[in-house]
């Protein structure tokens, strides 16, 4: 039987928590007694001003957990249980109508790829406009102005031009720089990046994230930064939530989690990304693949993969372990340290 798991935020003062989640659970039913458990019983919270990032391999519930913090789960998913507070208002009980009034003013997102959520039938300008007449009640020419000064935020020098282009006419870049703009057009306070730096090269990929980190500060803004990029989150994260399996199974800041990883998949993880410091002919890579969501394991989630796996692992899935130190790791193997289960 697995263990129920109770948040706690450590040393967050309430006053600080701008995001909080808990024990939130969001199902997919594929069919009759078929029931992907995309994300399962999770929980965190984000402080004001800081980035967190949620990593781990596809499959693992990162991009379900956002949708569902967004409240666009797709049909026939749907947020099951759960609590998602947003400055402690209960997100997951507001209507639809209610609903598009928060996302856009108080949380924005930038997707993956730009060209499935730009419309390609409607000039830049018009896209950007379009969030600020309807979350700050603004005259269309007050809207068209600040759309140009978004855009030149974001880096395009000939804004003005720029306001007429439609989305197939712009690089990658370009449209996540557009993205961005949109995103941050009504000072959101929390910014969910989900893969925001995919298919760019690594200039632009450095570009994008400076852009990011600025808005950040300008705005005081939140970042919840979805990434299987580690590199990324070394040069970003505050602190890091590693995500496997529809739970999370380790959490600490960005320095504790590069230089003290706990959880057999963190170490997995760092160990298959290149180095500058060491040469070798061939990277660690973590046998297996996560298992299908309506699939999962009676015991760890993890433990088919795992080289420390042993009997208990099979048959019960650890709750998360949090130590005397605020360390939270979810494996048996630390159960004999001092700590608490949450």
């Amino acid at each position: 039987m697995e263990k129920r798991e109770t948040i706690a935020v450590g040393t967050m003062a309430a006053d600080d928590i701008l995001l909080e989640v808990e024990h939130l659970k969001t199902y997919f039913y594929l069919g009759k007694d078929k029931v992907a458990k995309a994300v399962d019983d999770v929980s965190f919270a984000i402080k004001r001003g800081e980035t967190v990032a949620l990593v781990g391999e596809s499959g693992s519930g990162k991009s379900a957990t956002s949708l569902s913090i967004m409240g666009l789960v797709p049909s026939p998913g749907k947020i099951v249980s759960g609590s998602i507070k947003l400055n402690g208002k209960e997100l997951t009980r507001l209507s639809e109508k209610e609903m598009n009034n928060v996302r856009g003013r108080d949380i924005a997102m930038i997707f993956q790829e730009p060209m499935t959520s730009l419309d390609p039938l409607f000039p830049i300008g018009d896209q950007i406009a379009e969030s600020l007449l309807r979350h700050k009640k603004l005259k269309k020419k007050e809207a068209k102005e600040l759309a140009i000064e978004l855009l030149k935020k974001v880096g395009f020098v000939r804004a003005e031009k720029m306001m007429k282009e439609y989305p197939h006419q712009l690089s990658g870049g370009m449209r996540q720089r557009v993205m961005i703009a949109i995103a941050m057009a009504c000072n959101p306070q929390l910014l969910i990046a989900d893969e925001p730096t995919t298919a760019l090269d690594v200039t632009i990929q450095a570009q994008i994230l400076d852009l990011m980190m600025d808005v950040k500060e300008e705005f005081d803004s939140a970042i919840l930064l979805i990434t299987h990029d580690l590199g990324v989150v070394a040069e970003t994260a505050d602190r890091v939530l590693v995500m496997y399996g529809g739970q999370i199974v380790e959490e600490g800041t960005v320095e504790e989690i590069f230089q003290q990883p706990k959880h057999p998949y963190t170490k997995g993880l760092l160990k298959s990304m290149p180095s500058l410091e060491m040469e070798v002919e061939r990277l660690d890579a973590i046998p297996g693949s996560v298992p299908p969501s309506h699939q999962f394991p009676v015991g760890c989630r993890f433990a088919d993969r795992c080289k420390f796996a042993m009997e208990i692992c099979q048959k019960e899935n650890p709750a998360l372990f949090q130590t005397n130190g605020g360390r939270k790791v979810r494996c048996h193997l630390y159960e004999s340290e001092e700590g608490e289960h949450e």
